[in-house]
């Protein structure tokens, strides 16, 4: 699994994803659900890294396969969210494995 963590962020466009996510209320504009916690919508996150709306779901998958992400449907919406839990796992097993 750590590999495959390494591997979803070894991109610019995801790592930048997840550096957004980490204070959505600075990088995004209020969401419509109005719940902070509960993510950030993916067209929100789309047009904010200038990707269309293929690119930035498939950029969203490999975060969410990694863990890295976890997303909340409501109606024909999905909302993104870091999973601080697993980010934390990552880093204290990387720094045990390096």
């Amino acid at each position: 699994m750590i590999l495959e963590q390494i591997k979803a962020l070894g991109n610019d466009t995801r790592m930048q994803m997840m550096e957004w996510l980490k204070d959505p209320l600075n990088n995004f504009p209020p969401q419509d659900h109005g719940d902070p916690a509960i993510g950030v919508c993916v067209t929100h996150l789309q047009h904010k890294a200038g990707l269309s709306p293929s690119t930035a779901s498939a950029h969203l998958a490999i975060l969410q396969r990694a863990g890295f992400v976890l997303s909340t449907r409501i109606g024909k919406w999905t909302y993104y969210r870091r999973n601080e839990q697993v980010i934390t796992g990552f880093v204290a097993k990387l720094i045990i494995e390096l």
